[in-house]
């Protein structure tokens, strides 16, 4: 089965939060209402260096995903 690039999600547990999920590696969770991002890997440290110049990248295209998104429930 194929998943999008990003879903988003919610859960009653946390009714003021919304997570956007990437399922590509490197596989993360970030929750818009605090800024927290869980990895889903495991970094070696070589990976570390490549990660810290690609997570702004990523969580700055969740961010992208999830204004689209509600963008296109307004419409």
């Amino acid at each position: 089965m194929e998943f999008p690039k990003f879903l988003l999600g919610d859960n009653t547990d946390y009714p003021s939060a919304v997570f956007i999920v990437h399922t590509q590696y490197p596989r993360f969770i970030i929750n818009l209402e605090n800024d927290e991002v869980e990895w889903l890997e495991d970094f070696t440290a070589e990976d570390q260096k490549e990660l810290e110049t690609e997570a702004e990248t990523l969580i700055a295209e969740a961010t992208a995903f999830y204004d689209r998104e509600v963008a296109r429930y307004e419409d």
